[in-house]
């Protein structure tokens, strides 16, 4: 996808107004709309999933599709929204079986773009939440991947087949679309206060697991840039590709060190054996993570700061943060976690009898 600014029409918005966002049941759409509803220019906040929210929203309405959006087109339509976020990509193998996350990936983005570009669609600007898992994993890769590094070696496995045709399909639609403006994040390995991948999970194990033999330096971005950089390229109208990760490269053995933990190093022939013990654990390490175990992964984040973006964490400061947070919780516990009731949330939003205190401009 070219990085520069798409063309400028007429009907062109400046900052979005009405914004549609995929996956608002997960971790990372519910903490999006939720930055949404703290901007007053942003209008109307359409959020789209097969789930319900899993946090408090006060003005996002949640409509409930199957998991590959065959409704979009209607709903694009309907709401005449001007900006589409696209966060429902699954990039952790463990969460569903192959088939459900093609389904997921491959045919609800091609549901998506084919929604964005019908004759009469208002969408002018679509953001798609991609990840570092495209750049594969293996010995001869760079120490750092720029957004126009080639993988090392062809994709293999599932989740980067994916994620690859996905990226593919988000080039085309900017091609044959120059009147939208087209932004792509890739996201390093995130780790924070309430997200769980399976480096999370591993990391608060008793021991770390980690390849004899082998200590590869890993990059993370905290949570919080996460969602911040989302934000920072839907408001600055970003055209093209940013690697988001937190300056510095960490040996796995220093992760685990800052996390307070020694690693219990696996063989590194016939591992896949060896991890049958983490799994009653609850630790689940598939192949691409057992991969970054062995080579690790570092990429460049340079264009996203020439564009402005400020990190408010380095890789290190995000694993303390990871850190201090644990320890917090193991002391406090779990807080109560929010379920979303469709008629509590119809009465907070809609009854008169509910006086509205939110300031005016």
């Amino acid at each position: 996808m070219d990085p520069r600014p798409a063309d400028s029409t007429a009907d062109s918005p400046g900052r979005p107004r009405r914004v549609l966002v995929t996956g608002l049941g997960t971790f990372w759409g519910g903490r999006v709309a939720q930055a949404l509803e703290a901007d007053p220019e942003v209008e109307v906040i359409v959020g789209l999933d097969t789930t319900e929210p899993t946090v408090e929203l006060e003005r996002t309405e949640y409509v409930r599709v199957d998991a590959n959006y065959s409704i979009l087109s209607r709903i694009v339509k309907a709401t005449q929204v001007d900006t589409v976020i696209h966060t429902f990509l699954v990039v952790d193998p463990t969460l569903m079986s192959k088939r459900a996350m093609h389904e997921v990936n491959v045919i609800g983005t091609m549901n998506l773009f084919a929604a964005a570009s019908s004759a009469d669609s208002t969408v002018r600007n679509v953001m798609v939440k991609s990840s570092t898992v495209v750049y594969g994993c293996a010995p001869e890769d760079p120490v750092w991947f720029t957004e126009d590094t080639p993988r090392s070696r062809p994709a293999r496995r599932p989740v980067e087949r994916s994620v690859e045709a996905v990226e593919g399909y988000v080039r085309d639609f900017a091609t044959d679309n120059p009147h939208v403006n087209v932004s792509l994040l890739r996201f390093s390995n995130v780790i924070g206060d309430e997200i769980q991948t399976p480096l999370t999970r591993a990391l608060r194990l008793p021991a770390v697991p980690s390849l004899f033999g082998f200590d590869p330096r890993f990059q993370f971005v905290h949570e919080d840039d996460v969602v911040r950089a989302m934000i920072f390229a839907l408001a600055n109208r970003l055209p093209g590709v940013y690697n988001v990760a937190g300056d510095g490269l960490l040996p796995w053995s220093e992760v685990a060190a800052i996390c307070g933990k020694r690693t219990a190093p696996l063989p590194p022939i016939g591992t896949g054996l060896f991890t049958t013990p983490l799994r009653f654990a609850g630790i689940d390490l598939p192949e691409e993570y057992l991969n970054l175990l062995r080579y690790g992964r570092g990429v460049d984040n340079q264009r996203l700061k020439d564009a402005g973006f400020e990190y408010a964490f380095t890789s290190a400061q995000a694993v303390r943060a990871f850190v201090e947070h644990s320890r917090l919780h193991d002391i406090l516990g779990d807080a109560e976690s929010y379920r979303y009731e469709r008629d509590v949330e119809q009465f907070f939003r809609h009854s008169p009898a509910v006086v509205d205190n939110r300031p005016r401009d």
